[in-house]
């Protein structure tokens, strides 16, 4: 999809479709009584050529409805297409997203090819956060995950103008959508990687292709395998190697400010650690083999960290950022570890013992490549520590398919993330942490085991990785419930989400002075 910013009186566009947004801006309303429906736009033309429209009782301009009007009087688009947000009162910059990303994927299986879209005219609505949700919401809607389909159908959408009335904050506006160009495509790369089978993305691809990212985007990048592993006695992780015929990853992607010097900085240094299980079949604790072709995607909490990375290469902000990804397969085979067996996990310094974990449940090896990683971000020198995974079942029965659980050890650091998400538009939803929950993963035969049983399982799996935090600032995000939408919604396809890239990015930025 090309994307352009213009400025320009709506009536002018010439263009297959013209979206603008609706809104109702009646907060409660008796029996009967239409809502009180209002165009975010000042254009006189427009407003005119859905007077009539409006005016039928027929839209209501609920969230993500649509309303198509051929051959509108007055303008030089061949369509006029209404999208609601909702009440005015809730509307914010992602209701924007949502509503652009609903104007994409109504135009694609109707053959609609050029697109414009109206920045919304609102005093609650700021140019500069609605320019970027609004060029976000196209790239993320025009993303289809059909990617080895042989009679795939070309239903994209070629080209997307968003377009401001002269006048509008200008600077505000096209640093919004230049932002939001490289935000979505960070995200979508994320996508990407979480789409492709176990076949075609294995932790040796997927090192290829963060090495590849690295290189175009100006960041560093190191990847690793067994024999490095073996070397800073990652017990844990490779215990998680044991039953694949596919070696594992360790991939280590670094971004640095320009004029970066270690000498003489003194900010914090960010560390962003992603499980990466590319295919996880449970290991000897075997998964059902309903949906089971679905553990593809277990590897969503590095996807998350790599497109955040794509995107910090990009928009450099002045603090320096550190990911580790731990990939592997977690297979059934002979050599497989077993419930029961004992690992080792990465000592934090030479000469002292690492943790010793049982293991419980060989499906539970989220937790076990994510202790190393966090151990080895801390070497690293990492001040401030941020994870991703796909973890648990649990977590997605606590909170459903609407919320990540978000989990920490420290409030400012958490706050910290708190306060973007109204950036990201993302949900994150705090879970409790606490010596309750440790006590639930403690071993009789080693220090923890590698889950606590059935009750606050979301829980007791993130005080587990917090064991491998330390005292360092944390948190850890369970996204097992966000990573993959089971169907498609008004505004994006099914499939693949890449949660995570935004509010991972917007909380990297939050220390960058």
């Amino acid at each position: 999809m090309k994307t352009q910013l213009i400025f320009s009186n709506l009536a002018a566009i010439e263009t297959e479709m013209l979206a603008v947004i609706a809104t109702d801006t009646q907060n409660a309303k008796t029996a009967g009584e239409l809502p009180q429906l209002v165009l975010l736009t000042a254009d006189p033309a427009v407003k005119n050529a859905a007077s009539a429209a409006l005016a039928s009782g027929e839209f209501k301009a609920g969230a993500n409805e649509t309303l198509l009007l051929h051959a509108p009087a007055g303008l030089a688009a061949k369509r006029l297409l209404l999208v609601g947000v909702g009440k005015s009162a809730s509307s914010t910059p992602h209701s924007i997203r949502s509503a652009v990303g609903t104007t994409i994927r109504f135009a694609k299986p109707r053959g609609i090819r050029s697109v414009a879209f109206a920045l919304p005219e609102s005093a609650q609505l700021p140019p500069g956060p609605c320019a970027r949700a609004a060029v976000e919401g196209a790239l993320l809607a025009d993303y289809d995950p059909d990617t080895y389909r042989s009679d795939r159908k070309d239903q994209g959408v070629y080209n997307f103008t968003l377009a401001a009335l002269a006048g509008s904050d200008a600077a505000a506006v096209e640093l919004g959508f230049a932002e939001g160009n490289i935000i979505a495509e960070s995200q979508n790369f994320a996508r990407e990687l979480v789409n492709e089978p176990g076949n075609k993305l294995t932790p040796t691809i997927l090192g290829q292709r963060a090495a590849q990212m690295a290189k175009t985007h100006g960041l560093k990048c190191e990847v690793y395998s067994t024999d490095k592993l073996k070397e800073l006695k990652m017990g844990a992780f490779l215990s998680v190697t044991q039953g694949s015929e596919e070696p594992p990853a360790l991939i280590v992607t670094t971004y640095e400010p320009e004029g970066f010097d270690a000498s003489t900085y003194t900010g914090p240094l960010l560390g962003l650690v992603g499980k990466g299980i590319t295919f996880d079949t449970g290991g000897i604790s075997i998964k059902p083999a309903d949906k089971m072709e679905l553990m593809k995607y277990d590897m969503a909490g590095s996807a998350a960290m790599l497109g955040a990375m794509a995107a910090i290469g990009r928009l450099k902000p002045k603090i320096k950022v550190i990911s580790v990804v731990c990939s592997a397969e977690n297979m059934p085979d002979g050599k497989a570890q077993k419930p029961g067996d004992v690992q080792t996990a990465m000592p934090l310094k030479e000469g002292e013992p690492g943790h010793t974990i049982e293991i419980i449940n060989t499906d539970a090896v989220g937790r076990l490549v994510l202790a190393d990683g966090l151990t080895y971000a801390r070497q690293l020198g990492c001040t401030h520590l941020i994870d991703a995974a796909t973890l648990t079942g649990a977590c997605v029965v606590a909170l459903g398919p609407v919320n990540a659980g978000g989990f920490s050890n420290d409030e400012e650091t958490y706050a910290k993330l708190h306060s973007v998400l109204t950036i990201s538009g993302e949900k994150i939803w705090r879970l409790p942490l606490g010596d309750e929950y440790y006590d639930q993963i403690k071993s009789d035969i080693a220090d923890i085991k590698n889950t606590g049983g059935r009750w606050g399982g979301a829980s007791t799996a993130a005080q587990f990785l917090q064991v491998f935090a330390g005292d360092t600032p944390w948190i850890h995000l369970d996204i097992a419930g966000m990573a993959w939408y089971e169907d498609t919604k008004p505004f994006i396809a099914k499939g693949p989400s890449g949660f995570g890239v935004r509010s991972i990015l917007e909380w990297v930025r939050s220390y960058a002075q």
